[in-house]
């Protein structure tokens, strides 16, 4: 008989059952029936209610139908039914150095056709003096339009500027002398043809200036920063009277025509 045999066994047995005694009383040995207890059931998710979010939403959609009419004037821009209201695109902006102001669309659009008007004011012939009436018109109301595949429906998307409305007749020709009109071609140079004089168009209008290129249009952004930077240059930009019949300026007024 191995005494030291029997001992060691014996103790391997105590100690054996000392674990499970103990992990019985701490709960770790517990029956499967507890082990498997069923979870609550999943409650489905609730959607979120948000009462200012649906009356936001609802707000834009109404400001939307009192704004936008969904058609295009005749250079594809959208005309609007209002201007100076939260949510267009179109505010009646100075025209700095003429005290004037006209409604335009804002922004590359503004900064284009305000460059013009400037230009006209200081080398053609200065608008608003003596309190005339009427010298410069922008937006219009979309009802006023008659037909939106005239250049002149371009008012109502805020994309046309007309030089004093009435003085220049539409269908009539003879309005500004040679001189004038170089003058007039050197300011398109400077918008590199993104502008068209209504006098080139087949019916007219030597009023009117409009914006040649649809939405989206990259050069529009690229020129209308030009136009800027020259503001803010000195010797550049509307009033530094350039010479109109220097040989470059011409050229370069021909090939924008």
């Amino acid at each position: 008989m191995n005494t030291t045999t029997d001992v060691t066994r014996r103790r391997a047995l105590a100690a054996t059952a000392g674990v499970a005694v103990s992990l019985g009383s701490t709960g770790i040995l517990a029956a499967p029936a507890a082990a498997a207890a069923p979870a609550a059931p999943a409650v489905p998710p609730q959607p979120a209610r948000n009462d200012a979010l649906k009356d936001a939403l609802r707000g834009a959609r109404e400001r939307n139908r009192r704004i936008f009419t969904g058609r295009p004037s005749a250079n594809g821009w959208e005309m609007q039914k209002l201007a100076d209201v939260d949510g267009g695109d179109i505010a009646t902006r100075s025209v700095s150095g003429t005290g004037l102001s006209v409604a335009v669309r804002t922004g590359d659009v503004e900064a284009v056709l305000v460059h013009v008007v400037r230009r006209f004011h200081y080398e053609v012939d200065a608008l608003g003096r003596d309190g005339e009436p009427h010298a410069l018109a922008g937006w219009v109301a979309p009802g006023t339009v008659r037909d939106s595949r005239l250049p002149e429906s371009n008012q109502a998307s805020g994309t046309a500027v007309v030089i004093r409305p009435g003085s220049y007749p539409p269908g009539v020709r003879g309005g500004f002398t040679a001189r004038q009109q170089e003058v007039v071609r050197d300011i398109l140079a400077d918008t590199e043809g993104l502008v068209r004089w209504g006098a080139d168009d087949d019916r007219p209008y030597e009023g009117l200036f409009h914006l040649a290129v649809r939405p989206g249009d990259a050069r529009l952004a690229r020129v209308a920063d030009r136009l800027r930077s020259w503001e803010e240059t000195p010797g550049l930009g509307a009033g530094t009277l350039p010479d109109v019949a220097e040989p470059a300026r011409r050229r370069r007024a021909a090939r924008h025509r």
